[in-house]
């Protein structure tokens, strides 16, 4: 559960916000730049789970030589994904 002043402080910026809005409201030229200015920083944001191409390749070779190797987990014939997390634990 987030603590309480996590819940204060998210409450006080949208509250801010929702002011600075009120301010700027008439105004669809600012507020798109507003929009365009949070769209920024949401896709600025990184995500750790991106690889690119070559991560991903390599990351299947690896699993494929795994399995060769009898390192890896394969579902058997007939069996469904409950199935085989019970046996593999």
């Amino acid at each position: 559960m987030p603590k309480i002043e996590h819940i204060t402080t998210a409450l006080q910026l949208n509250s801010e916000l929702f002011l600075a809005f009120s301010k700027i409201g008439d105004d669809k030229k600012l507020l798109q730049k507003v929009v365009d200015f949070v769209k920024g920083l949401a896709s600025a944001k990184v995500d750790d789970t991106l690889m690119t191409k070559e991560e991903y390749f390599s990351m299947l070779e690896k699993a494929e030589k795994d399995l060769d190797e009898g390192k890896g987990v394969v579902m058997l014939p007939g069996e469904n994904l409950a199935d085989l997390i019970k046996r593999v634990g």
